[in-house]
């Protein structure tokens, strides 16, 4: 399977204060070669743009000079880039998580001008990024074409739908660096299923379940297993593809909608009924390069949809980070059960997965340990939004290019 990124290899290196009490046995002291396409030249453009703009009449400014041996402080550390010049990124994205994005790149010093495509009008009306809301990103030889165009240096991609559909891999094919993983990796999100059986063949630690494409087999199935349980959608549904039911009534009406009525279209063609787990749900983000995997900050986000806790998922509605949950000691559990094994399972079937790798997990309740509940391929949102910590993880975002190197001491 082709990976989104191959070619030149730039390095992090992280020292052991990244991580408190160095817990992490071995990986707060390790190298992070991410693997990225080659440029096709000098990408850096000497443009400086701001607001709206429409791809026929783009309005620039003097690229704002930067000192680029300057640190950015962070709570727990500090960021230093060396560079001999500065890149033009594309965001690809419209919502909260871009904005965030854009802001971060905005602020970095190795960064010359952003873009944002098709971006929202707060994004415009701040001036973290020129919005280019004209641009077809389900198109990839529209943004390839754009890219060429002016400049730009990496393309980051922020929601799930187009990793999925490929754009990652169209872009490194025409030498255009992406933070994003391939099509064939994003199936960590985009299947469900594909998610589960890995787990599977990996021994990393997950709810039981079956999968199902007959509604009636999926409902024999949830009365032998009995209420609370959970009915998914196997496919990509923004995040509200998933049903907690606590009765088998709402069980079989979660399974009509999306096997019988189609309510997610081919996305609920196929459903994974899930043992209903009991415990508190974190979010917890990995930067991988295909082999090796660096923690970053954990969140929680507020998910159901009345006070309380209480109604069907909004895909989150709002976060807070760190999680207070997440100590020392079990991000090191994550580490060690979920995230590394799931990396070198993905690099051992052959798709090498490079991007933000986040995991939903629930500690559960009755062992304090942690078990996986999906996977994301990208930047949460809202989480991505939240904590110094989240906005740290965002600058990092300059290792894709070549000629720059991060350290954090």
């Amino acid at each position: 399977m082709a990976c989104a990124a191959s070619g030149t290899k730039v390095t992090l290196r992280f020292g052991a204060k990244t991580f408190s009490n160095n817990c992490l046995r071995g990986y707060s002291n390790s190298s992070v070669a991410y693997p990225i396409a080659q440029t096709l030249g000098s990408l850096s453009s000497p443009i400086r743009v701001q607001h709206v703009a429409y791809s026929s009449n783009l309005t620039v400014k003097n690229s704002k000079s930067r000192d680029l041996s300057m640190k950015l402080a962070s709570t727990t550390a500090s960021l230093k880039v060396n560079s001999e010049e500065r890149v033009t990124v594309l965001v690809i994205g419209e919502g909260g998580r871009e904005h965030a994005l854009c802001y971060a790149l905005d602020r970095s010093p190795s960064c010359d001008a952003v873009f944002c495509a098709p971006g929202n009008s707060g994004i415009a009306q701040s001036g973290d990024a020129t919005c280019i809301p004209d641009l077809d990103i389900s198109n990839s030889d529209s943004v390839i074409s754009f890219c060429r165009n002016w400049g730009v240096g990496l393309v980051v991609v922020g929601p799930e739908a187009p990793l999925v559909a490929g754009l990652a891999n169209e872009l490194v094919k025409a030498g255009i660096p992406t933070f994003g993983p391939s099509s064939e990796a994003a199936a960590l999100e985009g299947s469900k299923d594909f998610m589960k059986k890995l787990c599977d063949k990996y021994n990393i630690p997950t709810a039981k379940y079956r999968t199902f494409t007959d509604p009636s087999k999926a409902k024999q199935y949830v009365k032998d297993q009995g209420a609370p349980i959970v009915v998914k959608a196997d496919g990509l549904a923004a995040g509200k593809g998933v049903v907690v039911a606590m009765t088998l009534d709402e069980a079989f009406e979660a399974i009509d909608s999306m096997l019988v009525e189609g309510s997610f279209g081919s996305a609920g063609s196929k459903v994974i009924i899930e043992e209903y787990l009991e415990g508190e749900e974190v979010s917890f983000f990995a930067l991988v390069d295909g082999e090796t995997a660096l923690p970053l900050e954990s969140a929680q986000d507020h998910k159901r949809v009345g006070d309380g806790d209480v109604g069907p998922n909004t895909g989150g509605m709002g976060a807070y980070s760190p999680a207070p949950i997440v100590t020392e000691e079990l991000k090191c559990k994550v580490m060690e059960s979920i995230i590394l094994p799931t990396v070198k399972g993905m690099a051992a079937e052959g798709c090498k997965f490079v991007g933000l790798l986040y995991a939903g997990l629930i500690i559960e309740k009755k062992s304090g340990l942690p078990k996986l509940i999906e996977y994301n391929v990208r930047f949460g949102d809202p989480e991505c939004q939240v904590g110094d910590r989240l906005y740290m993880f965002c600058l990092l975002l300059n290792m894709t290019s070549s000629t720059r190197f991060l350290c954090i001491s």
